[in-house]
């Protein structure tokens, strides 16, 4: 069982707290905030990309290939109504190395995405999502649902 609390602050200004973790949020200028932290969707966001680079990580170490760097990034399309939800979101896989293998480096990326991502599985239910991986800059792989 997972466990959280949230506590008000002022404003727009709320801290959440993980275990032992504070994670401040606010809101967007435009809706009464701050803008002196992350906003619960920009949260998400985080928590999708962060989810299937550990397994991608975990499985690449698993299958003994080395990398150089690792990035990620997420671009989101959203409802026009409310509740405004993300209805469409592409993840972008950015890897630097020689020594990794494309063949391996897809079959890691897929299995998260298909298997073990979590996160990424309870939002598709309601969001399209899209992935691309690119290899020393070369996009060698695009999932588009």
């Amino acid at each position: 069982m997972m466990k959280a609390s949230l506590q008000f602050n002022e404003n727009m200004h709320f801290t959440a707290t993980n275990r032992h973790f504070n994670v401040p949020l606010d809101a967007l200028g435009g809706v009464g905030g701050d803008e002196v932290a992350p906003t619960p969707k920009e949260l998400l966001l985080d928590a999708m990309m962060g989810c299937t680079a550990m397994d991608v990580v975990s499985i690449l170490r698993k299958m003994r290939q080395e990398f150089d760097d690792f990035s990620m990034s997420i671009e989101t399309e959203s409802s026009k109504d409310h509740p405004i939800h993300f209805t469409k979101a592409t993840l972008f896989y950015y890897f630097k190395g020689e020594k990794i293998e494309k063949e391996k480096l897809e079959k890691a990326v897929t299995l998260s995405m298909t298997k073990y991502c979590g996160i990424n599985y309870m939002i598709s239910k309601s969001c399209k999502i899209s992935y691309g991986i690119f290899l020393n800059e070369e996009n060698f792989f695009s999932h588009n649902p």
